[in-house]
This record gives C-alpha cells, structure tokens and sequence, in this order.
C-alpha cells in the first residue's frame, strides 16, 4: 500500500510567490522558514520579463540573483527560482500558470516508490491585499510565516531611488548588490522617473478626493501587424505604447480615441473607415495598471482590412517621437508600457 508522502509532516515542495523588489529580510526569514519545512523550496518571482518602472525596477535576472545571494549554500541545491508573468486581468490564467509551472518542477522529482503524490503547500503572510494568492489553491496546503518588522519593499524602494538609502533590512548580499546598481544608468534612469511620479502626484495632493483619471487607447490591427507609437517623454520615456490619451472635458470616448490616434500616428485612414472598423471596446481598470495614480482606461479594437497597396502610412505626433506597424509575432512585454500588452492580449483574445 501507498503511504503519503512527507508523513513527518514536512512538505516535499514549499512553493514562495513574490515580486522581491526587491528581496529584503523579511523575505529572507519565509524562505529560511520554508527551508526548514520542505525538502525544496519554488520560488515564483512575480511580474517578471516587464520593462524597468518605478514599481518594478529590477528583471528577474537581478532578483534571481539577490535571492540566490541571500541563501545559504548548502540549501542552493534544494532552491528552484523561476519567473512568473502577471495577469491582471484574468486570474484563472495566472493560476493556471502556477500550476503548471510548479507541476512541471515536481515532475523533474517523482516520489519514492511506495510514496502517493507529493505534499505540496504554498508558504507566505498575509501581509497585506497583494497577498491574496495565498487561499486561491486550496489543493495544497499552507504554511504561515509570521510578518517581519512589517517591512516593506515598496518604502525600501522608496528611500533607495529618491534618497539613496540603503536599508539595514536588506540581507548583506542584497545591499552590495544595489551598490554597485547605484553606479549604473539603470539607477539613474528609474530614479528620474521616480521624481517624475512624485512630481505628478504632488499636483493632486490638494484635490478634496482622491483623483480618478480617465484615458483611451486603441489597439489598430491590420493583416497581422499592430499600430504601436514610441513614448516621447515620461513616464515610461521610449516604451512602445497604444496610440491613446486623456479624455477631453468635452468628448465622448469614440471621439477622443479617435482623436488621440491621429494626433499621435498621423494614421492615412479615413475617420469613416476607422469606426466602421471598430469590433469592440473594454474596460481596463486594474488599480495598480498605472504609476501615475488611478487611470481607468477604455481599450478600442479596430480591425482594418487588408490592403493591396500595404500598411497604411504612419507618423509620430504630439506625445509619440515615432509610430510603427509591429507584427504581432514581434510583441515583447518588456518594452510595452505599463499594461498595454496584457490589454492587446486580451481584446485579441
């Protein structure tokens, strides 16, 4: 008969979702934890292969490596550090994405003869609402590290681009390595747009409410290529984007798209031929979609039909340094502009 496997209570695979950004003590004592209580550890570094922004500066590479530096030797072995891409819009994708990237890990380790399949459980605090992932897999069970310090990584960041801080709860591994980050135009350029951010926010600070910004974007398709433009300026300076803008005082939102697309492609399409294309619009309103505060934005699919005589004309304008037809085979998440690439996923389905 098959006993169950870990039946000292260990668990064969503890499984650590996290951004790490970056990674900082109170990271370290789950994965310590975590060591102790499971034969290996998964670590999911989340929002990986995104461009550097003030909320994600550094690429899975650099906290692969920060995590890799904070753990101890003997234990390198039995650690397994992958990326994990966001899916703000659609959680049973993100979820069916752990599963399969952590079935895939325990694949490469079957259980001992004799053993049923493996335990398995996720590992983690509740520390705040970014943590809900903890009770969205109830087939594996859970181990509760208690909060460190109440540290956070997002003030940590904070006092390290626009101060220049170093903090104590940084393991030494990881303090080292953001010293020699400082020296490197990557330091720079995400501190510049830090500033920028803060600036922008200040502007606000005395509205009597909080201030919900309303934007548009389209998503122009055509024999297989995407209309994309080049940011001109901050934030997200020399991302490639969607073609949109804030609506006007007096605009509805199929005139303002409409509007924002020539303004910043100069695209040769007749504005008849534009809405006669439109296949659909939606709603992308993910809280955190935007640095600049909260940005709802209403995405347009426009699906123009093949042309004998090619793709249609383009020219950046106002807010675009430059427009261009992309295969959609080419699309790169990591030079896409805060969620651009998970809405032309979407829409595209």
């Amino acid at each position: 008969m098959k006993q169950p496997s870990s039946a000292n209570g260990r668990f064969d695979f503890l499984v650590f979702i996290g951004r790490f950004q970056p990674f900082h003590k109170g990271h370290q004592q789950v994965l310590m934890h975590a060591l102790e209580q499971a034969e290996r550890l998964i670590v999911l570094v989340g929002s990986s292969h995104q461009p550097r922004t003030s909320r994600n500066p550094w690429s899975f590479a650099e906290r692969e490596q920060f995590i890799r530096a904070s753990c101890p030797p003997q234990a390198q072995n039995r650690v397994v550090v992958l990326p994990l891409l966001d899916e703000l819009y659609n959680d049973q994708n993100w979820i069916r994405r752990v599963q399969e990237t952590v079935a895939g890990v325990v694949h490469q380790y079957p259980p001992k003869i004799g053993v049923a399949s493996p335990k398995i459980g996720l590992v983690g605090h509740g520390k705040d609402h970014t943590s809900y992932y903890l009770s969205l897999f109830p087939q594996w069970g859970a181990v509760d590290v208690a909060a460190y310090k109440a540290v956070s990584a997002t003030a940590l960041r904070e006092r390290y681009f626009l101060h220049g801080e170093i903090s104590d709860e940084f393991p030494t591994a990881v303090q080292q390595a953001l010293q020699s980050f400082q020296a490197g135009e990557a330091y720079r350029e995400v501190a510049e747009e830090w500033r920028f951010i803060q600036t922008y926010r200040q502007a606000w600070e005395t509205s009597p409410y909080p201030p919900v910004f309303v934007t548009v974007d389209a998503v122009v398709i055509q024999s297989g290529h995407i209309l994309l433009v080049e940011r001109r300026a901050r934030p997200g300076k020399g991302l490639w984007a969607l073609p949109g803008g804030f609506v006007g005082q007096h605009e509805n939102l199929l005139t303002a798209v409409l509007r924002e697309l020539r303004e910043e492609t100069r695209l040769k399409v007749p504005e008849p031929v534009l809405q006669g294309s439109v296949v659909r619009s939606q709603v992308f309103d993910h809280p955190q979609r935007s640095e600049r505060g909260r940005t709802i934005t209403h995405a347009w699919l426009v699906n123009l039909k093949p042309d004998a005589h090619g793709l249609p004309k383009v020219k950046g304008g106002d807010d675009a340094s430059k427009a261009f037809w992309l295969p959609l085979a080419e699309l790169d998440p990591e030079k896409l502009f805060e969620d651009h690439f998970h809405i032309i996923k979407t829409l595209l389905g």
